[in-house]
């Protein structure tokens, strides 16, 4: 999506660019020539990552030596930054200007990927509008060009609408389970996720439930909902995920960009996640902050992003000024009672959700800007160095 909207502008101010490279649906519908699906790169984590890791690099080095024959204007590497800074390093070594979209998250976790950003990439796009300031002190050009989402998600989403749209009671309680888009992430949090509907049912014998599904993954997730009891109140629809969070009151949501989705929906939510044991291990030694979901870090004192924690990742939560906007249950602390009752006090707060919901209408503010505009602005920037 991110590329796609970059294609967008790109295509604008250059009528005859021709993009190439490794890419998804979004960009191959803006003409894009994708030598391999970005699927190949769907994978995350530690031990997850290694069936596929000479796969991975192959495709790396194979599309680094095309491109070295080929020697396009600019290389963008969109995220995914464990796959492209090696890549961008080599390709700027060899004299090709390179472009990294999505500043990686140095302020949250794996700070030494700032020293291998340095030597990959020319210039830097960033999603959030501190990301800039802290990248200049580490002598790291980059421009804040907002988050596209904020302005493809409208600042007022219609509720009544979404439901209608989904089949859904207008004026019933509604929970969106969004437990993730990765196989990975469902076989961690899928049954949990059902299970703590259960609960929510039994309090609520009302509640419906709303899960949308990437494609390649319905079947599971509608076999889940089935093997959960409650196919007569959950929906299992493919794709759909923004009408989801728009028809909802609460969503039980894996930490990633759909939480940042959610908050822009202006929707309470509670945020999981789990892994594998041994990787989740080596990630939680690397954080740096007290929060995993976007919508706590965005809303946390920007004097927080500009020093590592002082104290062990425990006790972070009672760290006067760590504010938790939204709850999170992480790895063990995710169990169906944990989810189902964090659920529960949402939909028995409304002046909670209320204030919320402000919070987040003030982040859509600032993360609204003319996304394809101003990155295309620096990249032209760029281009006549």
């Amino acid at each position: 999506m991110l590329a796609g909207l970059l294609l967008d502008g790109l295509r604008a101010r250059w009528p005859g660019l021709q993009a190439f490279g490794i890419g998804g649906a979004h960009m191959a519908a803006r003409g894009f020539d994708a030598w391999w699906p970005v699927e190949k790169l769907s994978v995350r984590g530690y031990l997850e990552v290694l069936p596929r890791l000479p796969e991975l690099l192959r495709i790396r080095r194979e599309l680094g030596d095309r491109l070295l024959r080929e020697r396009p204007d600019l290389f963008i590497g969109v995220d995914a930054p464990d796959f492209n800074f090696d890549l961008e390093a080599r390709l700027k070594s060899a004299g090709l200007k390179t472009l990294h979209f999505v500043s990686p998250s140095f302020w949250a976790w794996r700070p030494e990927k700032l020293a291998k950003l340095k030597a990959a990439a020319d210039h830097v796009l960033c999603l959030f509008p501190f990301e800039p300031e802290l990248l200049a002190e580490h002598d790291i050009g980059a421009t804040y060009v907002g988050h596209p989402l904020a302005s493809v998600i409208p600042l007022q989403p219609d509720r009544a609408a979404a439901r209608r749209a989904l089949g859904l009671d207008e004026q019933g309680t509604v929970v969106a389970l969004l437990p993730g888009s990765r196989a990975a992430e469902v076989k961690h949090l899928g049954s949990r996720f059902f299970q703590a509907a259960v609960l929510v049912r039994q309090a609520l014998p009302a509640t419906q439930f709303i899960v949308p599904a990437v494609p390649h993954l319905l079947p599971a997730l509608q076999a889940a909902a089935h093997a959960s009891g409650l196919s007569h109140a959950v929906k299992v629809v493919p794709g759909q995920s923004h009408a989801a969070l728009a028809a909802c009151d609460v969503t039980l949501i894996a930490s990633g960009t759909a939480t940042l989705e959610a908050a822009l929906f202006k929707r309470p939510m509670v945020i999981a996640y789990a892994m594998p044991g041994f990787s989740y291990r080596l990630m939680r030694g690397k954080r740096q902050l007290p929060w995993v979901g976007l919508p706590n870090v965005l809303c946390a004192p920007r004097e927080w992003l500009h020093r590592p924690a002082a104290v062990a990742p425990q006790h972070w939560a009672d760290r006067p000024g760590a504010p938790f906007v939204v709850p999170e249950l992480i790895q063990d602390a995710a169990t169906p009672a944990a989810l189902a009752q964090a659920v529960l006090d949402w939909l028995a707060a409304p002046e909670k959700i209320a204030a919320t919901a402000q919070r987040f209408t003030a982040l859509h503010h600032e993360l609204e800007r003319d996304t394809a505009q101003l990155a295309t602005d620096a990249i032209e920037t760029l281009l006549a160095r």
